[in-house]
């Protein structure tokens, strides 16, 4: 049989492992609600910013299929050797 004052000590380092845990978790989610706003807008700008993205390669499609060339790029960097 287990002695009762050890079973009694693991369960109070066990319960105050628990309560530190769960003392950094409220912590981390007051953090969260602090920057959630700032994300929660950035979403729409991020859309914004995506749908930009998605138009630019369509409008290069319908000058190509126009028979307007696209812009060419602009070479940088060291030339390649095969």
């Amino acid at each position: 049989m287990k002695d009762i004052h050890e079973v009694l000590r693991r369960k109070q380092a066990k319960y105050a492992q628990l309560g530190k845990q769960i003392e950094m978790l409220q912590q981390a989610a007051e953090k969260l609600r602090e920057v959630a706003p700032l994300l929660a807008d950035s979403e729409e700008d991020d859309a914004a910013i995506l749908a930009e993205v998605d138009d630019q390669p369509q409008a290069k499609a319908a000058s190509a299929a126009a028979g307007t060339p696209a812009p060419a790029k602009a070479r940088t960097g060291s030339p390649r050797w095969p």
